[in-house]
């Protein structure tokens, strides 16, 4: 097959850790050919949806992942499948792309389908299953968040559309830098924030399961660093095997055959404890870790899904 990936430059990607390298380095082995493209490069010209780039070769060489040939146009549509795999922030660029790709439906496979990257992002999908949910609200008013503070006593406060575990706060009851934060946060951005009542479980990591077309495939455990809050591996959390537990099922099978009918074929999720925080749907990330910790080989498995899709 031709497989375009839409991701940020390639040539930065860690090659022991990057999910899109390594699904770029399974495609290669199974004989498909690949083209990289930023998402500065998508057009919309007269009908056509093109996007300028590279035909790709991977290598797990460190410094120097992919051999680029001269940069060349193509027309998406002539493509098999195009991987959607640009980092958040989920902004109005990033939700521009999804309306470009959009207009490929029928002709190219899109993963994860776009429309609902578009209509599930990570933070807001969860709000369908409260039941499975820590105490969570979303506002932009200061006086609501005092209130879910009063209520709930330790709050997480973080940007809705953020990633990577940037900008997220741990505010203790009795806290009086809320208002600070809150004028920080407003001063130069106009998306709202998500506070979810503080979890004490994720001294013991934030577990992270991956699902492929709904089905969970495994899950790593990320640690906190040493007086962090924050577990996400960007900032220093500790990825370590780990085994799914029956609270863990129960969440992959209330979430899963919505995750399989919209499209999402990879998709990660985030549990603490017993409970559901996040289903990140636009770029996940884990499954070196995963593959490693289990002996597994996660990418071959998400491109059995995608050629099945295609066929």
């Amino acid at each position: 097959m031709k497989i375009a990936f839409q991701m940020d430059p390639i040539g930065s990607v860690d090659i022991n850790a990057d999910t899109t390298f390594r699904l770029a380095e399974e495609a290669q082995a199974r004989g498909h050919d690949l083209f990289f493209y930023s998402p500065d490069k998508l057009a919309f010209q007269e009908g056509r949806i093109t996007a300028r780039g590279h035909d790709m070769t991977v290598q797990r060489v460190a410094g120097v992942p992919a051999v680029l040939t001269p940069e060349r146009e193509v027309d998406l549509a002539e493509m098999d499948v195009v991987w959607l795999r640009q980092d958040p922030p989920f902004d109005m660029h990033y939700i521009t792309t999804t309306h470009l790709l959009d207009r490929l439906k029928g002709t190219t496979l899109v993963v994860n389908d776009p429309f609902w990257v578009r209509n599930y992002p990570e933070k807001l999908l969860v709000l369908d299953f409260p039941q499975l949910t820590p105490p969570t609200a979303v506002t932009r008013d200061l006086e609501t968040i005092r209130d879910f503070r009063a209520k709930h006593g330790d709050i997480i406060v973080k940007p809705l559309y953020g990633n990577g575990g940037a900008g997220v706060f741990k505010l203790h009851t009795g806290d009086s830098n809320l208002s600070s934060l809150f004028e920080m946060f407003t001063g130069f951005s106009r998306e709202p924030l998500i506070v979810q009542k503080f979890l004490p479980a994720v001294t013991k990591g934030d577990k992270r399961i991956l699902l492929i077309d709904g089905d969970p495939i495994g899950a790593i455990n990320r640690v906190p660093a040493e007086g962090e809050t924050r577990s996400n591996m960007h900032v220093g959390g500790r990825p370590e095997k780990v085994g799914m537990t029956e609270r863990d099922r129960e969440i992959c099978a209330a979430i899963g055959p919505l995750l399989k009918e919209k499209g999402q074929v990879l998709v990660g999720i985030d549990v603490i404890g017993d409970y559901l925080t996040e289903i990140n749907v636009t770029s996940p990330t884990g499954i070196q870790e995963l593959e490693r910790f289990d002996e597994i080989n996660v990418a071959g498995k998400i491109w059995e899904a995608v050629e099945a899709r295609v066929a």
